[in-house]
């Protein structure tokens, strides 16, 4: 089989660029260094000359000999040594220059500190983007400009002009603002909260919130990473980082700009445009991210989730000293969406035999003022038992009887219960100091204030609610698994629509749409005259509904249709020339088309929803689903998420809205088939993602009852004339890539499909790994994996659940004709490095279909998506015994290369 060498760091290719350079460099020049007092590039270069990590640095200065006593350079070419960083503080007007000649001696990374660029308007942008031209060109990443700098407080390198370094610790922490930089430098030199990486990312021309969050996550040095945003900048980028990095390492940011007002102070401070807020929350939900609302909770969601384990849900049980302090903690948990325990028989009989007769026999769980250690270590064990408890808060204050110190010490042991986080509220100054002290060292996170402990717990819960959603394998119901959409009929309708200068499609044109991606629409039939209106209804069946055949029409008048429960002929004659009537003497006869016929749909406890999609400036099409009908706008019960949707995902989507509960079943009524309006939501999501000529979409309403869902009226808007295919929005997260789906056949003439692999593969990838001997998995891992450790949920949602911008997966699938089951036959897998135009790929294919041309076939299609993908080059490692895919190798046009060092034989395929 072909892989990579598991555990082995792959040195980067020639001309790539890995942001090591911005924490690791060897030598720094600093341009526009001075002597000015108080000035920035003297401050840079003070930092950066007495900063103890390690490297040689060189003052550019082309006026002066030496700066602070340290010899200086008139520019870059006349220094002797290889620089790594240049630093450059000098004049806007002057740096895309200074990059040039960077770029012509060898530097691979610049920090540009200066402002000036497109945060001041046009001519900024402008110099902006020729900055942006000659880094690319010169091959060297940019972090700025307008930024504070970088430090890497590990290695002690502080290239800022901030008045001093930060502590060392485990947090990595980008912000967008470098005022805000320094106002938690010293934030943190007061709360002893300590960093491995400290960078100020500005207006990010270059290196952006993924470029920085891919290298924070493959930094074993950071355990967190905390986020000050402004603007989202290339969000498809920040998405695709996020997603592949919150599953190992929390990610936390705190982003300003909910109201209005701080929208647009955030937009002109940035240059950038800023999109709905709502939207920015359903993007951080659908990455894993965890967005806090105040700077201190940034480092409090660090420090928690950094040593405690994710709570299952949203349950909280309160165990305390006293009764106000309880009190303060439920409201916080209650008003933030978290729920108090309740308390099982079993867990109360327990408290009973512990506890004196006088506690609250409820929950918060009161131990009354004069607790006992062991009272306290007993009550948080009792608590963590409780099936239904998902977190523990302690709460002490300091009373006479009460011993803070001890107490702590007795709970050091119980730090993790059960799986369920606990934390702690140690109210009081001086006198609770040493048990805050204890408690944090043993990893039970302590706050000054029980409401402040609560927030975090509900940080907690939504924090691993959204993680969990992302990588829930989800369900694809056996009548969808081989749907599939007319593509081509609804580009017709589209193309046939821009053809004729329309951007809005009529009624029935967007019901067309809908069925042609598996929405059940009502039947509808387009007639022109008055006898062609009653053979329609005939062949319908009453009653039915006439409504203006023509969109254009009705967008332009008050000329609508007549809702009328039609059940006649005669009612249907008369309700077609009162529309034709009111056409005539509104916009003239000569406008009148004609009407559309479908039926009156009267479900039994239908509820009426909206499904639609917009587009936002900075993440392109957005999904909403909620409560709809003629009072959308009034009751505004919506969620937000962005395309493409799975199962899982459109359940998520669905349980943020008040209607959920009643679709689910509610006061005897029997509840919606949930499913169904599950697979509804990921075939519209698959239509918003896969047409893009489609500018905004709504069903309102779209009925829906215990019998059925039909979408009972459509609108669909499409781009104008004078956007080209270029201009068009694309979605933030990348759809499913249909281009690369075939079908194939085997040399013994086995038809088999062969597709990019899917989240809801993740059962057929478990029976794939069972077909595979232990030789096969030798040559693909290069070491021996048993089936167990192959098929866990964590690591096949690593296989299954794909970013398919970052990677991609093919699987060969045929189905079963024996058992009528969907197997998987082959899987290959292209895996971009990142910060490259490299690729490594590998192969596995089944033990019983080895030898049938299929490893071929697999790899040659992922040397067809690395040209569409725009790659330079495949590589793989291949072990040297394995002779069969070495002859594949060279038949395709690899390249094959003994290495001794790493006994493996490298296999190239330059694109």
């Amino acid at each position: 089989m072909l892989a990579t060498k598991p555990g082995k760091k792959r040195s980067h290719p020639r001309g790539a660029q890995p942001l090591d350079v911005f924490f690791t460099p060897k030598t720094v020049a600093v341009i526009g260094a001075t002597e000015n007092p108080g000035s920035v590039g003297r401050t840079l270069l003070w930092n950066l000359v007495t900063s103890p990590f390690g490297g040689t640095v060189f003052p550019v200065n082309p006026k002066r000999p030496s700066v602070l006593g340290v010899k200086a350079y008139k520019s870059v070419s006349e220094i002797p040594e290889e620089v790594d960083l240049a630093v450059i503080v000098t004049p806007p007007p002057t740096i895309p220059g200074l990059i040039r000649e960077c770029g012509e001696n060898g530097v691979r990374g610049a920090i540009v500190i200066s402002a000036g660029f497109k945060e001041v308007g046009a001519e900024g942008a402008a110099l902006e983007q020729k900055l942006l031209e000659e880094a690319q060109a010169a091959n060297i990443r940019v972090i700025g400009p307008n930024c504070l700098g970088v430090m890497a407080p590990l290695t002690g390198l502080n290239a800022t002009f901030a008045t001093t370094i930060a502590r060392p610790g485990s947090v990595g922490f980008i912000s967008q603002s470098g005022a805000l930089c320094t106002a938690v430098l010293d934030w943190s030199l007061k709360e002893m909260v300590g960093f491995s990486s400290f960078v100020s990312i500005g207006s990010m021309v270059d290196v952006g919130w993924g470029d920085l969050i891919y290298h924070l996550g493959n930094d074993p040095k950071t355990r967190s990473i905390v986020i000050y945003m402004e603007s989202i900048g290339n969000a498809r980028a920040f998405l695709s980082a996020a997603r592949e990095v919150a599953l190992n390492k929390p990610i936390i940011v705190i982003k300003p700009g909910r109201t209005a007002a701080a929208a647009k102070a955030a937009a002109s401070h940035t240059g950038s445009l800023t999109g709905s807020d709502e939207v920015l929350e359903a993007a951080f939900r659908r990455s894993g991210v965890l967005r806090v609302n105040n700077v201190a909770d940034l480092f409090y969601m660090a420090e928690v989730l950094s040593k405690q384990p994710s709570p299952k849900g949203p349950r909280l049980t309160i165990v305390t000293n006293a009764g106000g302090p309880g009190v303060l903690a439920t409201d916080a948990l209650i008003m933030g969406g978290g729920e108090l325990t309740e308390l099982t028989a079993e867990t109360m009989e327990a408290y009973n035999a512990v506890l004196p007769a006088t506690w609250s026999h409820n929950n918060p769980v009161d131990i009354i003022g004069d607790a006992s250690p062991e009272r306290y270590a007993k009550a948080l064990e009792i608590a963590a038992k409780d099936p239904h408890s998902d977190g523990m808060l302690v709460i002490l204050t300091p009373q006479a009887m009460t011993d803070p110190t001890r107490i702590a010490e007795t709970l050091k042991p119980l730090a993790k219960l059960e799986g369920k986080p606990v934390l702690a509220s140690w109210m009081g100054g001086v006198d609770v100091a040493a048990g805050e002290e204890i408690l944090n060292r043993a990893n039970i996170p302590t706050f000054p204030y029980p409401d402040t402990a609560a927030r975090a717990f509900n940080y907690m819960w939504r924090y691993s609610y959204n993680l969990r959603g992302l990588y829930e394998t989800p369900e694809m119901p056996e009548d969808s698994a081989d749907f599939t959409p007319d593509r081509k009929l609804v580009e017709e309708i589209i193309t046939k629509s821009r053809g004729e200068g329309r951007t809005i499609l009529t009624e029935f044109e967007s019901k067309q749409v809908l069925s042609a991606y598996g929405v059940p629409t009502a039947k509808t039939i387009i007639a022109a005259d008055l006898p062609a209106a009653v053979e329609a209804a005939n062949e319908i069946g009453y009653p039915v509904v006439l409504k203006l055949y023509s969109e254009t029409i009705t967008h332009k008048t008050d000329v609508g249709g007549v809702q009328l429960n039609l059940g006649s002929a005669e009612a249907v004659e008369r309700a077609f020339r009162a529309i034709q009537s009111s056409v005539t003497e509104k916009v003239g006869a000569q406008h009148f088309q004609g009407v559309t016929v479908q039926p009156m749909v009267k479900l039994k406890d239908a509820y009426e929803l909206i499904i639609g999609s917009s587009l936002d400036p900075q993440f392109g099409p957005v999904l909403l689903f909620g409560t709809g009908g003629q009072l959308v706008e009034v009751f505004k019960d919506r969620s937000l998420s962005l395309p493409p949707l799975n199962t899982t995902l459109a359940r998520r989507m669905m349980e943020q809205t008040l209607i959920y509960k009643a679709l689910a079943g509610v006061r005897g009524r029997r509840p919606v088939d949930l499913a169904a309006l599950e697979m509804l939501m990921v075939r519209f999501s698959g239509l918003v993602a896969e047409q893009r000529w489609i500018k905004e979409i709504d069903i309102n309403p779209l009925l829906a009852s215990p019998d059925g869902l039909i979408a009972l009226d459509a609108r669909v808007v499409v781009h104008g004339p004078e956007v080209t295919l270029e201009q068009l929005p694309r979605t933030a997260i990348r759809a499913y890539p249909t281009r690369f789906v075939s079908p194939w056949t085997l040399k013994d003439g086995t038809a088999v499909t062969i597709r990019p692999i899917r989240p809801e593969d993740e059962p057929a990838m478990v029976r794939f790994h069972e077909t595979l001997s232990e030789r096969s998995v030798y040559l693909r891992y290069f070491h021996i994996m048993n089936l167990e450790q192959r098929t866990t949920h964590e690591r096949l949602t690593r296989i299954c659940f794909i970013d398919y911008d970052r990677e991609m997966a093919l699987v060969a699938e045929r189905r079963n004709p024996e058992t009528g089951e969907s197997e998987i036959l082959g899987v290959s897998r292209l895996m971009k490095i990142h910060g490259t135009r490299d690729a490594e790929v590998a192969v596995l294919i089944s033990d019983a279909w080895q030898g049938r041309g299929l490893g071929k076939e697999l790899l040659g299609r992922l040397i067809t998506v690395g040209a569409h993908e725009k790659l330079a080059r495949l590589v793989a490692d291949v072990l040297p015994d394995n002779r069969g895919v070495m002859r594949i190798c060279e038949k395709l046009g690899f390249s094959l290369k003994h290495s001794i060092d790493d006994e493996v034989v490298k296999a190239e395929y330059k694109l």
